[in-house]
């Protein structure tokens, strides 16, 4: 696994020519990133201990896949396991600096997708980032607000009715967690058109319910965005509808049908951790469904998969909209949470 330390070097200290801010060490990783540094770094940085000239500690995020380099005002995308790079800067690291905050984890995370898209030949805005802010306080979600962040994602239908209350009318919700058929409707009239998606629709229950709360709006012609929700890792804790047989052409036929206020935007899966086919499926699954029930292009319908671990995979497989939460908020509290 990927361990990222804290490297504190004073701005008068340098390896292979460069001010050293960040070092990702790992079994897959730590020779390739420390050979581009020559053999000064390697000598220095390969493992996981450092000569008198660094200092570490272990209070950096794990997912921080990334080494930062001062001193040279070019950026350059190195492929690890698929999309992990180094990025330049033309200032040296300030030890005074916050580790982490929303709004540089933000960035961190808007550069490794737009270096994923560009390492896999796709134009800039194939792939929307959803900012999964579940447990975390309004006054976070404002800060990635405040620079320009509007979709973000929530687990629980009271939590996100509460903060949309908070929220600027512009926010675009998705609700990307289970939802009981009995808190559609006041999740419904609760945001109205500023919920965008409820991405876990799996069954034909949910989705009616969903259709007559949104027929219930004072909004004339009101409609909603749904993702159809695939179990395609086959996993009996995963919901959402089989991708193995023909039950998910036939959700869909009967929401086309009999649910005609809701938008079948594009198929959302979780997949298996490390289980990259998961995705794979959810594109056929897409193809299946475009093909034989909407009669649309394939490319017309969302993918919405990937999370924090794995979202540069998904990207390269053709996630149209990824979920990021801790890597831009921080590991989350569920104390509160039944």
């Amino acid at each position: 696994m990927a361990r990222a330390v804290r490297v504190t070097v004073s701005s008068k200290q340098r390896v292979g020519g460069y001010y050293l801010s960040w070092l990702l060490l790992s079994s897959t990783a730590s020779t390739a990133t420390a050979a581009s540094f020559g053999s000064t770094a390697t000598n220095r940085f390969v493992g996981t201990t450092t000569t008198t000239t660094a200092t570490t500690s272990t209070n950096v995020p794990q997912d921080r896949q990334r080494l930062c380099l001062g001193s040279s005002p070019t950026h350059t995308t190195h492929r690890g396991s698929l999309c992990n790079y180094l990025s330049m800067s033309s200032a040296p690291f300030s030890t005074t600096e916050p580790i982490s905050s929303v709004t540089s984890n933000l960035k961190y995370v808007q550069d490794r997708i737009q270096a994923c898209l560009t390492a896999n030949n796709l134009p800039p805005d194939t792939t929307r980032l959803v900012a999964v802010s579940k447990t975390k306080p309004v006054e976070l979600l404002m800060e990635a607000y405040n620079v320009g962040q509007r979709r973000f994602g929530e687990n629980y239908a009271q939590e996100l009715m509460t903060k949309a209350e908070e929220m600027p009318d512009d926010v675009e919700w998705h609700f990307i967690g289970p939802l009981q058929s009995n808190k559609a409707a006041p999740l419904v009239r609760s945001l109205g058109s500023k919920l965008k998606c409820v991405e876990t629709v799996g069954t034909l229950k949910l989705a009616k319910k969903l259709n007559l709360a949104v027929q219930g709006l004072p909004e004339e012609d009101a409609t909603l965005g749904i993702y159809i929700q695939v179990n395609t890792s086959g996993e009996d804790s995963k919901s959402g509808v089989s991708s193995k047989d023909e039950d998910l052409l036939e959700l869909v036929k009967q929401i086309r049908d009999e649910c005609t206020s809701l938008r079948i935007h594009g198929l959302m899966t979780i997949g298996a951790p490390g289980d990259l086919s998961c995705f794979d499926t959810l594109v056929h699954c897409r193809i299946r469904v475009a093909q034989e029930v909407l009669d649309c292009p394939p490319e017309s319908l969302e993918l919405s998969m990937g999370m924090s671990g794995d979202f540069e995979d998904a990207i390269a497989r053709g996630a149209t909209s990824i979920r990021v939460g801790s890597t831009i908020f921080g590991n989350r509290d569920y104390s509160n949470k039944t």
